[in-house]
């Protein structure tokens, strides 16, 4: 069995600021794709309107409901004195945010 001893205060402290910025973030996204769902229907096509609302809404939600198992992870391999498991979902957000951008560059481009 694997021996547990408290950790370093200021890792466990590190690693809460970064579950409260997993839930920043979340909060951020979910205010974009609200504000991006809120824009008026005859200021931008309507289908890539509501895919970047839908995409920022998912990635909102994902942050969110993985923030809280990211941090247990963390926090059980610092009392392990383990490695830091890898952040698979980063390649989601990467992509996710990249799927945005390009889908508000396709709005600016069709408004124009």
């Amino acid at each position: 069995m694997d021996e547990e001893s408290e950790p370093d205060p200021r890792f466990t402290l590190a690693n809460e600021r970064t579950f409260l910025t997993w839930l920043s973030t979340s909060l951020a996204l979910s205010a974009a794709g609200v504000a991006m769902a809120a824009v008026p229907r005859e200021v931008f096509v309507s289908w890539v309107r509501v895919a970047v609302a839908v995409v920022l809404a998912l990635l909102a939600t994902l942050a969110a409901a993985l923030a809280y198992p990211r941090w247990r992870r963390v926090q059980t391999a610092l009392r392990r004195r383990a490695p830091i498991p890898a952040l698979a979902l980063a390649p989601v957000f990467g992509y996710g945010v990249a799927l945005v951008a390009a889908l508000a560059l396709v709005l600016i481009v069709v408004a124009r």
